[in-house]
């Protein structure tokens, strides 16, 4: 029997599970920011697949070798291929950018899903969501400043990161309606180590002795993330969660300016509060608009005949 996805309260188990993600991908931001000292973002990429894949490898004494069956291999090849270029860029600008910059131009990454949704998905955005998309654009331009002197053009990378993840969100939609998620993760993290490779040879140079710590780091919490995201996605609904992931930027704000001396200025500041509040209600109203959906039904049943 099939259970009913929760709605409310929040479990305090995903709730837990989402913050575990938030501050894993946070510390991986760090850590990619201290092999970076040495090793070109690229290359960074390749380690941080590898020793995911490494990590994820538990999942297949749990399922066996038959959880990596499945008849789109395909599809998974595709998008993977535009999850690697979202990683490489939104490595390279956890390398350029102030780190709490380059995370808060990451979530902006809900907007494409929006916008993917009506181009690939045939899906209905009304006015509302619509001028939160809009809104949550104003909120990117605040924080890259274009007509401004500190512009960089490093955030226009940041951008396509996030646009680049949006069409992963998209293409997850696809899966998971018949794909279990650990297989999701074991493929993904398995395909990213070939795909991740041809780039990295074009900027190889063996890491030295103090910077494998650091790879091995960043492998090992970005499958923990992904593992504790996913495992919080199956006890709560997203919108639910959604606040609990922005923890990340405040992990990373704190550990930028402890670690590295980088401060948050109040045009990032700004910029990351218009964004997420964009995010916020995109997300609950989505949630709105599905529980309406599964409703419908249940209303059109209860209507009294004339």
């Amino acid at each position: 029997m099939n259970t009913p996805a929760p709605t409310s309260p929040l479990p305090l188990r995903a709730a837990l599970l989402m913050a575990a993600s938030a501050c894993l991908f946070g510390l991986m931001a760090v850590s990619i920011r201290y092999a970076s000292a040495q090793l070109h973002p690229f290359e960074i990429a390749f380690f941080r697949c590898l020793f995911g894949a490494l990590f994820a490898l538990p999942l297949l004494r749990v399922h066996g070798i038959g959880i990596l069956r499945t008849d789109k291999l395909g599809f998974y090849v595709a998008r993977c291929l535009i999850g690697m270029l979202s990683m490489l860029a939104g490595f390279w600008a956890m390398v350029h950018l102030p780190l709490a910059q380059a995370i808060a131009l990451s979530y902006s990454t809900p907007l494409f899903v929006t916008i993917g949704a009506v181009l690939f998905l045939g899906e209905v955005v009304r006015l509302r969501r619509w001028s939160a998309v809009v809104a949550g654009f104003v909120g990117v331009l605040v924080i890259m400043r274009p007509n401004g002197e500190s512009f960089a053009v490093d955030s226009l990378v940041a951008i396509l990161a996030a646009a680049m993840s949006g069409m992963v969100t998209i293409s997850i939609k696809f899966l998971s309606r018949s794909e279990p998620p650990d297989r999701i993760v074991l493929l993904t993290t398995m395909l990213w180590v070939p795909l991740s490779l041809g780039p990295a040879l074009t900027v190889w140079q063996w890491p030295q002795a103090g910077i494998w710590p650091w790879l091995v780091a960043a492998g090992a919490l970005g499958t923990g993330g992904h593992y504790c995201w996913t495992r919080a996605l199956k006890l709560a609904d997203a919108s639910l969660l959604a606040p609990l992931s922005y923890l990340q930027l405040l992990v990373v704000a704190v550990l930028a300016w402890a670690l590295f001396g980088e401060q948050v200025d109040r045009y990032t500041a700004l910029g990351a509060a218009i964004i997420i509040g964009a995010s916020l209600y995109i997300a609950r109203r989505e949630a709105s608009l599905a529980r309406q959906r599964r409703e419908e039904p249940v209303v059109v049943r209860s209507e009294p005949q004339a």
